[in-house]
């Protein structure tokens, strides 16, 4: 398996690692968009203290993770209802 090794940069450090070629874009996005969150947080906040920054960005990044399982969830829940009931229908159709 082919990897590329590269460096991301979140807050004031670097981070090297090694990940698959189709992998480097979103990685790439995933450490601008914590960077984002680590600007917006300092600004807010006035705060520049990178530890509390970072575990700001960590606890905004899971609430939000939290979010979207509770949305698929739901959806899923809804998906399966609706199976089930063109699934009776198609029986009484038959």
């Amino acid at each position: 398996m082919e990897t590329l090794a590269i460096k991301v940069k979140i807050g004031d450090r670097e981070y090297p690692m090694r990940v698959k070629p189709e992998d480097e874009g979103k990685i790439r996005h995933a450490g601008k968009l914590i960077n984002e969150k680590l600007r917006k947080y300092k600004a807010e906040f006035g705060l520049d203290d990178t530890t509390d920054l970072l575990a700001m960005v960590a606890f905004d990044c899971m609430v939000e993770s939290l979010e979207t399982h509770e949305g698929n969830a739901e959806d899923s829940e809804h998906i399966q209802r609706s199976l089930s009931h063109i699934s009776a229908l198609l029986s009484k159709a038959v």
